[in-house]
């Protein structure tokens, strides 16, 4: 519905007129016409009478919408439309377009089948539409007279070929001679030399408000501040779009986020360069000389820093820093998250918000760390809303509510991956009094020492196929993720495992529980293919304690199990086998007081490494294959079916 407030055309037009006579440099060639429109300060032309309305709406077979009407009342045409219409037309130059421009026939050379009404009604546009522009730099302005509104108004469309896009819609007259009035404060806000400084009480007003919209983002008024943002950037004032484009990256936004007149100034460069870099760098089919474009202005050094950020961001060296407290807190906070603490790491750094230090005037917020391999994961909608809402900065206001942590207590998220997880089984390791760097110690064979650099789970799957040059049918390697598991616990955890092993399966549990406690956990009761499964063994001091089984329906034990775990409880009654997954997990957890961190394993960057296979090599008569390939290529050079005494027979 078209806003039914009405709209004092005469004064909006003697301002812009106004503004665009002082704009204008002297010494500038003009045509007669636009001189005389400067002197008069001017640049409509005298009022349409009822009588030539109406004579207007008798040869067109139309009565005009409302908002042209009142126009027309006030100025009959008008000169200098935003930057591309020179002459919009009143009552004596709207006509019907009736495809004079062919256009209509180019835009159904797009059409088949499957075209969707709207881009059908979008091609016949240039038979049906009111033509009101006049002279123009390719620039076509159509009212069209069925897309009307309940208040009688037509949508209006402009379409300029040079801008390869298709048409944009206003809802009415009067909403695309704001839109033109803004367009004109945009080209003519960028002075070039010579030109007079584009100053009058429109910039003034929007200068204002984006001060006033800057204090306020401070003090944690976002919503408000981006609202007047918004409007000032629709006028082209200066740093508008780089103030809203910190607050739209925090919610989460990254599409046309350029960060406009501030990443090129080396103030804020260092917080504003590596999301923009980040940005560019998460789509691999971009090329990197694109990247200047949105650096337009910035000297030599900042744009090598750009491509050197652009280097550390592609592989996962870069690290956000930054001054003071909130530094220190970085620091803390990075340490958390690179264990799979990411709810511990943002409430760090949401505590350590109010001692943030910007780096000019125009720092709106902490923004480099979203770029930052381990911190940048911690960003989501609600949290970034929870960041702009806490005052900073050295400005007051009141506290932001927190916002929930991401990471359930326990072990029975398992059971329940969410949306878009499509894992069906898992298995992991838990180790007490151990620190996650020890865990390759324990587990990896003896020329696995070290932890891997931190990354996503499918960087680490690809990686890891990638550079593996044999495959065997008795191997069962698993490349696992490490961080904390609680209080007093490390975990190693596998969210793609093959083939639960079966008969050959070994449990890691004993050899990672030297001088200490390990509790090992396949879970398979959801898996599509082949039978449900579940495996729980536990070990202290090197040897197994405790274990059991379920598979092909059979619970098998070994060991005196706690009543707690006794898989009877979770096997064979009203809530076995998948049903009873999450009880089962619950009460690994109440046993044990662990837990693993959802967000850190679906979304954030952890170590990794290759443990030791989880199967027993073959024995005499068994059958495997082994497959190598030449430096991770596909091509398969070497297949041996081998009947011997184990891996060492081929």
């Amino acid at each position: 519905m078209t806003d039914t407030t009405t709209f004092d055309w005469r004064p909006f037009l003697l301002r812009w007129s106004a503004e665009w006579a002082d704009s204008l440099p002297d010494d500038e060639t003009r045509s007669e016409a636009d001189e005389a429109a400067r002197q008069a300060r001017w640049l409509g032309f005298p009022a349409a009478s009822e009588e030539r309305i109406t004579a207007m709406e008798e040869r067109l077979g139309h009565r005009m919408p409302p908002s042209y009407r009142e126009f027309l009342e006030v100025s009959d045409g008008w000169r200098h439309a935003g930057g591309f219409v020179w002459l919009l037309a009143g009552t004596a130059d709207a006509r019907w377009h009736n495809n004079e421009s062919r256009l209509a026939d180019v835009f159904e050379e797009y059409l088949d089948d499957d075209s969707e009404p709207e881009e059908r009604r979008e091609a016949d546009l240039w038979r049906r539409g009111l033509q009101l522009d006049v002279e123009s730099d390719i620039t076509h302005v159509l009212m069209d007279p069925e897309d009307v509104d309940e208040d009688g108004e037509w949508a209006v469309y402009t379409w300029s070929s040079w801008r390869a896009a298709p048409p944009e819609r206003h809802a009415n007259f009067g909403t695309f001679m704001r839109e033109m009035h803004r367009e004109f404060h945009r080209l003519r806000g960028r002075s070039g030399e010579g030109e007079p400084v584009f100053a009058n009480d429109t910039t003034r007003e929007l200068d204002a408000l984006v001060e006033e919209a800057r204090l306020q983002a401070l003090r944690g008024g976002w919503e408000r501040a981006q609202e007047a943002l918004d409007k000032a950037k629709g006028y082209g004032r200066p740093r508008a779009a780089g103030l809203g484009d910190q607050i739209r990256r925090l919610l989460g936004q990254t599409y046309t986020v350029y960060f406009d007149d501030l990443v090129t100034d080396p103030r804020y460069a260092p917080e504003l360069l590596p999301p923009l870099v980040a940005e560019h760098a998460a789509h691999s089919y971009w090329d990197d000389s694109t990247l200047t474009f949105h650096l337009r202005g910035a000297d030599e050094d900042l744009v090598a820093l750009a491509y050197a950020t652009l280097e550390q961001i592609r592989n996962g060296t870069y690290q956000y820093t930054a001054a003071g407290p909130f530094g220190e807190a970085v620091e803390r906070a990075r340490e958390l998250a690179r264990w799979g603490d990411t709810d511990g790491a943002w409430r760090t750094l949401r505590e350590a918000l109010p001692l943030w230090e910007p780096l000019g005037a125009h720092h709106l917020a902490p923004l480099g760390w979203v770029a930052d391999p381990l911190l940048g994961p911690l960003l989501t909608p609600e949290r970034g809303r929870e960041l702009l809402s806490t005052p900073r900065g050295g400005q007051g206001g009141a506290a932001a509510t927190p916002t929930a942590g991401l990471d359930l207590d326990g072990l029975a998220w398992l059971a329940e991956p969410g949306p878009g997880d499509n894992r069906t089984s898992y298995r992991f390791v838990l180790v007490e009094g151990v620190e996650p760097e020890d865990l390759p110690r324990r587990l990896a064979d003896g020329d696995v020492t070290a932890l891997n650099e931190p990354m996503t789970f499918e960087e680490a799957r690809y990686r890891w196929l990638h550079n593996r040059t044999e495959f065997s049918s008795y191997d069962d390697k698993a490349r696992v993720a490490v961080g904390r598991a609680g209080t007093g616990w490390s975990f190693a955890f596998d969210g793609d495992p093959g083939p639960f092993g079966g008969a050959r399966f070994v449990s890691p549990a004993a050899a990672a529980s030297a001088g200490t406690r390990a509790v090992v956990v396949w879970g398979g009761l959801r898996t599509w293919s082949g039978e449900p499964f579940f495996h729980l063994s536990v070990a202290r001091d090197g040897a197994e304690q405790y274990a059991f089984t379920y598979e092909d329906g059979e619970v098998r034990t070994s060991g005196e199990i706690p009543r707690a775990l006794d898989p009877s409880l979770f096997f064979g009654g009203p809530e076995g086998g998948a049903e009873g997954e999450r009880s089962l997990l619950e009460a690994v957890t109440g046993e044990f007081g662990v837990r693993l961190p959802r967000h850190a394993l679906k979304n954030g960057r952890l170590h990794t490494f290759t443990t030791r296979s989880w199967t027993r090599p073959p024995r005499d008569t068994e059958t495997y294959a082994v497959i190598h390939t030449n430096g991770g290529a596909a091509r398969t050079t070497d297949i041996e079916p081998t009947v011997g005494d184990g891996p060492g027979s081929k």
